[in-house]
């Protein structure tokens, strides 16, 4: 097949004129077309006066030799084969079944990939299934009730699953195609296939996670929830077990070790364990919060609100006179901001939107990069302490009661405590108090927000709207350690294998799940499946 790009429509095309454009496109006649289908689909909204929507497409031609050899330029390629393919496996015995500690995205498709390869994974979740996940998080939004097992962090699905469920990744990677179709066949929208900026939506995300854990379960699998893993067994530098919850032990050779990036108990037992571990950048700050209509209007202009184009999003940066970066991440539209808390007596957010993302608002981090000379420690766990310490700040600031402090960005700008709220909302559902975020956030993260919103405000007018909710704090934007590996993915300690965002390696749901895939080839290339045992 031939992949043709930048196929256009405008808006107020019907997709069936996609046909007729290639045919244009391609100079061809109709029965030169023997099929088409569509691998990409953005939207360009650039111009003010229209918006297209642009196609990359797979064409199947009559004689397409022929038609490749006419049309030397770039607009159009042959398809390459994105088809995943499985490793050799090894030969090498394993003893035991491979354990995988998390199933978030990397330890869900780790063991989706050791299951399809015959390997039998055993997969140990601290936190619960995600239906008595959700009844928990849902307790804890209203009434303050956090158990730190089971939360927005801990749980089937990761923290990705309280999220918008954002498909996007700046990796190249055939394996990323290998997520997202499984993900379709676990009832994740069609569209995520073929979507410049796919999205599931935490309400359909909860089922894919759901189906996947019991198609690992249906090839031999085996998944544990309520299962900490509170210790290593080990002799002469080689992991030969785990104890689970202070007392079970069980036999392991090979650990995949996906902890996701708020496990800090686990950080803490690798620590005592001399696993080699490095202090990791991060990025801290708040969610900022304005009407999706605003949004709209400013995005799609004319056409806000047109029935084919859902709530618009932005990704924004800005590089301070002092050297630092401040820009949005993981912008929900249609969202909420949500409280993440793990741990006792801190208030973390984030943001989360379920598939229609039909919130009245929008809402994005707004953050400052950290660096390990920030933390004021050389220790590999620094940046846990300094994380722990502004969400205490948060805590005490927004009542003790995990009420999440606020202030608009008028008063933030004009450095003044906020008294009252404007037109804007706050979403975050166990309540917010009225204060000033100097009291929570470092003088470097204020100072470096306070420049860029003027000059953000630039690039999408309305960004420094005086009565826009900004919430703290939001501390958890990627992992503050990385667990040293080398090329075959092995910790320091012989048969770990860190993986994921939380060992520092991926930064959302498809590239840590691709880490997940990369571990799981790790180990199916060097050990025999236990199926032909």
């Amino acid at each position: 097949m031939l992949r043709v790009y930048g196929v256009k429509l405008s808006i107020d095309q019907v997709d069936s004129n996609l046909k007729s454009s290639l045919i244009k496109k391609l100079k061809i006649s109709e029965k030169d077309l023997v099929g088409y289908k569509v691998y990409k689909q953005s939207v360009d909204a650039r111009k003010q006066d229209t918006i297209n929507f642009v196609y990359t497409v797979d064409v199947e031609l009559k004689q397409e030799d022929n038609y490749l050899k006419k049309f030397k330029n770039k607009d159009i390629t042959i398809t390459p084969d994105l088809e995943y393919k499985y490793v050799q496996t090894g030969s090498q015995p394993l003893e035991y079944r491979p354990v995988i500690i998390g199933i978030g995205p990397a330890g869900l498709f780790a063991g989706v990939i050791l299951a399809e390869m015959g390997y039998s994974p055993v997969i140990l979740e601290r936190g619960a299934d995600v239906d008595t996940r959700t009844e928990k998080v849902r307790k804890f939004w209203e009434h303050g009730e956090l158990d730190p097992e089971c939360n927005v962090q801990f749980g089937e699905g990761g923290a990705g699953t309280f999220s918008d469920g954002k498909l996007t990744t700046l990796i190249k990677d055939r394996r990323c195609r290998k997520v997202l179709s499984d993900m379709t066949l676990a009832g994740a929208p069609e569209e995520i296939m073929y979507s410049a900026k796919p999205h599931v939506g935490t309400d359909r995300l909860r089922s894919v996670v759901k189906k996947l854990r019991e198609r690992i379960i249906s090839l031999g699998g085996e998944v544990r929830f309520n299962c900490r893993v509170t210790d290593l067994l080990t002799k002469d530098n080689q992991v030969k077990g785990i104890i689970i919850n202070g007392t079970e032990r069980l036999a392991a050779g090979v650990v995949l070790l996906a902890p996701g990036h708020s496990a800090r108990d686990t950080f803490e037992m690798l620590y005592e364990e001399v696993v080699t571990m490095v202090p990791k950048p991060f990025s801290v700050g708040v969610r900022i919060e304005h009407p999706q209509k605003l949004i709209d209007a400013v995005q799609y202009k004319t056409f806000a609100g047109h029935p084919k184009l859902g709530p618009a999003d932005y990704k924004l940066a800005y590089h301070a006179s002092n050297g630092r970066s401040a820009y949005t991440f993981c912008m929900c539209p249609g969202g909420l901001v949500v409280a993440a808390s793990s741990e006792k007596g801190c208030v973390v957010t984030n943001g989360m939107s379920e598939y229609s993302r039909s919130g009245k608002n929008a809402n994005s981090a707004l953050l400052v990069g950290v660096e390990p000379a920030d933390f004021g420690s050389r220790h590999p766990l620094a940046g846990v302490d300094l994380q722990r310490k502004l969400e205490r700040k948060a805590y005490i600031l927004g009542g003790g009661n995990y009420n999440a402090p606020v202030q608009l960005v008028g008063d933030f700008l004009e450095n003044r405590p906020s008294t009252k709220l404007g037109q804007v909302e706050p979403s975050y559902r166990k309540g917010v108090r009225l204060t000033d975020l100097n009291e929570c956030l470092p003088g470097f993260v204020v100072e470096t927000m306070k420049e860029a919103i003027p000059e953000l405000d630039r690039k999408l007018k309305g960004f420094a709207l005086p009565e826009a909710v900004m919430t703290g704090v939001e501390t958890r934007s990627s992992s503050p350690v990385r667990i040293v590996r080398d090329e075959g993915m092995e910790a320091s300690l012989k048969g770990l294998y860190p993986v994921g965002e939380g060992a520092g390696y991926a930064g959302g749901i498809i590239s840590a799940a691709v880490d997940g895939i990369k571990a799981a080839e790790a180990v199916a290339s060097r050990y025999a499946p236990m199926s032909v045992r």
